[in-house]
């Protein structure tokens, strides 16, 4: 996928195909997209002497993209098992051409799974796109989903697999599991956050001939590492000095939680700060120095608002939620600092609205990081409903706090105060441990020093975090054990390595 993949929700999608069916010619897209689908089929899943396939054909248009594929494959001397679960008399006009244009090959249709037949692999095409919150499945779909993934065969889903919400990306109570998924026309949400990366498997993107960005401007975007290749750093000149690449604070680490802050401040040491400086809560666990990392200075937290000694500030890592950290973000917030907003910062701004109001009336560049639980309590609502609705979610948060902001998770979604979003398709399990989030912090503080503007640092820091773990899963052979101090020295080797590239092109 390129860096110029847009994303588009469903409503935006539907837009789109109506825009398209406008025109004078009109493009055959269920035409198209069945074709594409059962090209993928043949050349990925049908492949030697592999013949017999399973065709599930739902009630609606993605049934019909589902009968142009068997009708496909069946000329192309595959033999089709194809299962209809609708009723023919409520098919719309394309889809209804499409079953028509099946049934003229003689071949049978079957209401359910025949028994007693084997196959090589399946093809979904039981609802694609047409499912939401509002439509449960039922418990015959349920059944048949759940007959499908136990058959433990290779899977191509028709545009989404069936039983995963577009928009959301929330797995309902059974959802195919999917080998590969061609989607049609452009990008989902669904594919690409929450529970899509457990089902999608390899995505496949086939535009049926539109050209969606100019019908209609996106919004939302892919986040790959194509698309941060013009936001890095600038290489270093020969004539360089620490104080080049900036001055970053960074305040946390109240009792028990030390450990937090010194790995922020690792962090931001190797992804290229000049200097940072620790300001530690905890007084009679504060380390005098970080025998790890001794070139980080620990400071009293009162020392970075008194003077110009910094660039950029990251407060939250460990912060705890006492009077002296309700203090230390007051101030915070009131700086003209370019400013990274971490875990009890965020939870802290939730409980205390001067200190909402106070984020709210920045001017100045603000970067937050909340995870799914964070996100809830700033906007006072649940984790299920900030997870069932993150894009909604991430959107509200940016327009609410005037903020950039990053909601952690599967599929992290990057939000700017344009309104633009960009998932971010880097990352794995590996990240599910304790300090990652800490690092990221450290990333997006030292990237904000360095000079890189608010939506440059997050996209750039969100991006190499997760490529940082998807490096390490590669060399490690599994997730498991992954720690965040791992990801920092992965994440300097990497992105050396693409300033060194991005130089070398010129």
């Amino acid at each position: 996928m390129s860096s110029t993949s847009p994303v588009y929700t469903t409503a935006e999608i539907r837009a789109l195909e109506s825009l398209a069916l406008s025109g004078p010619n009109p493009p055959a897209l269920m035409e198209k997209a069945g074709l594409a689908a059962a090209e993928i089929a043949r050349d990925q899943l049908l492949t030697g002497n592999k013949q017999r396939v399973l065709i599930l054909a739902g009630p609606g248009n993605n049934g019909g993209d589902a009968f142009v594929v068997a009708r496909h494959l069946h000329r192309w001397g595959k033999q089709v098992t194809l299962v209809f679960t609708g009723e023919v008399e409520r098919l719309s006009p394309d889809a209804r051409q499409a079953w028509e244009q099946w049934r003229a090959t003689g071949e049978i249709t079957h209401p359910t799974l025949p028994a007693g037949e084997q196959w090589e692999a399946v093809i979904d095409g039981l609802f694609g796109i047409g499912l939401s919150d509002a439509r449960p499945l039922a418990e015959s779909y349920q059944q048949l989903i759940q007959q499908v993934n136990q058959l433990d065969l290779p899977v191509l889903a028709l545009d989404i697999p069936s039983g995963l919400l577009s928009d959301s990306g929330c797995a309902l109570t059974a959802v195919i599991k999917a080998t590969l998924t061609v989607t049609f026309i452009a990008l989902k949400p669904g594919l690409l956050t929450l529970d899509g990366g457990d089902y999608c498997g390899e995505i496949i993107v086939r535009d049926l001939g539109l050209n969606t960005t100019a019908l209609q401007a996106p919004q939302h975007w892919l986040l790959n590492r194509a698309s941060i290749n013009a936001r890095l750093p600038a290489p270093r000149l020969a004539n360089s000095h620490k104080g080049t690449y900036g001055q970053l604070g960074i305040v946390g680490g109240a009792s028990g939680m030390v450990g937090a802050a010194l790995l922020a401040g690792r962090a931001a040491l190797k992804l290229g700060a000049g200097r940072v400086y620790l300001g530690l809560l905890a007084r009679e666990q504060a380390p005098a120095v970080d025998l790890v990392q001794p070139e980080l200075m620990l400071r009293p937290p009162t020392d970075f608002f008194a003077t110009d000694l910094l660039n950029a500030l990251v407060i939250g890592p460990g912060l705890g939620q006492e009077i002296a950290a309700c203090l230390c973000l007051e101030q915070a917030l009131q700086s003209h600092l370019p400013l990274v907003l971490d875990a009890d910062a965020l939870n802290l701004i939730a409980v205390h609205s001067e200190l909402s109001e106070r984020l709210k009336a920045r001017s100045t560049a603000t970067i937050l990081t909340p995870h799914p639980a964070e996100a809830a309590r700033l906007l006072a609502t649940t984790t299920a409903d900030v997870q069932h609705n993150r894009l909604s979610a991430a959107q509200t948060l940016t327009q609410q706090f005037s903020c950039t902001i990053v909601l952690k998770g599967a599929g992290s979604i990057c939000a700017l105060p344009n309104g633009t979003c960009y998932f971010n398709t880097s990352g794995n399990p590996g990240l599910s441990s304790a300090g990652t989030g800490d690092v990221l912090s450290g990333f997006l503080g030292a990237l904000l020093a360095q000079g890189l503007s608010a939506e440059n640092a997050l996209l750039v820091a969100v991006y190499l975090h997760g490529a940082a773990a998807d490096a390490l899963l590669e060399q490690q052979h599994g997730p498991i054990g992954m720690t965040a101090s791992d990801i920092i020295p992965a994440a300097r080797s990497l992105l050396n390595r693409w300033v060194g590239e991005k130089n070398s092109k010129g």
